[in-house]
């Protein structure tokens, strides 16, 4: 609601749909079966309520809980399974498990900024940034098709807190594919099952773009921003 206020004792969380981090918080919300409200964020124009909940960096997501701020993505995935001990949990209850678990979440948001230099590498350098870029999120791809070991999820028969991290970047695979040339299939097959099984998963549809939206908005950015296709 973009008119809503950080007062109450509920959970507000400020975003921007078409953001995987603020997609990650709402696909955590949804597992957990969580009640909120969203403020949708211009972040060409900032509002009062995003700066005073991140003054330090003013991004989304934020979820306020009873007016107190928790900033950046993983933290709240984090501080939800604290906050909410009798939600279904994301983190597995072994200490290793979860701390496997955490690095593999960070490791993830390789594929997004690995896709980001991918999307708008230059094409007039005879193509070394892009093959550069290509080569790059094949190594990251293949890294976490590796750790996925050929299980339903990250965390094996359950979709937990890597799963949850890494599924909207999944929305993207099909984008990162036709800039770079690869299949993704070709390359990680195993990953690629596991990005159409999060595709099918309700709290991931109804919270992510569909990889067709993805490539239309990314060729109307490169038209509208960059000035070419």
């Amino acid at each position: 609601m973009a008119g809503a206020s950080d007062d109450g004792g509920g959970l507000l969380l400020l975003d921007v749909f078409g953001s995987p981090f603020a997609q990650r918080v709402r696909i955590a919300l949804a597992e957990k079966g969580l009640a909120y409200e969203r403020a949708e964020q211009d972040l060409a124009a900032k509002g009062d309520l995003l700066r005073r909940s991140n003054p330090v960096h003013g991004k989304v997501p934020v979820l306020l809980h009873a007016g107190r701020a928790v900033c950046e993505s993983l933290a709240i995935l984090h501080y939800l399974d604290e906050a909410f001990p009798s939600a279904p949990p994301l983190l597995p209850a072994d200490p290793f498990a979860r701390a496997r678990a955490r690095f593999w979440a960070e490791y993830a948001d390789r594929v997004h900024f690995c896709g980001k230099r991918l999307l708008w590498a230059r094409r007039d350098d005879g193509g070394e940034e892009a093959a550069a870029a290509r080569a790059e999120m094949v190594g990251v791809l293949r890294a976490l098709d590796a750790e996925l070991g050929g299980r339903e999820f990250f965390g094996g028969e359950a979709f937990g807190y890597v799963d949850v991290a890494a599924a909207p970047f999944a929305a993207w695979f099909r984008a990162y594919e036709r800039r770079g040339g690869f299949s993704v299939a070709a390359e990680c097959p195993g990953l690629a099952a596991w990005a159409a099984r999060c595709a099918a998963r309700e709290s991931v549809a109804a919270n992510v773009y569909a990889a067709d939206k993805v490539c239309e908005l990314v060729e109307l950015y490169r038209q509208r921003v960059l000035g070419h296709t």
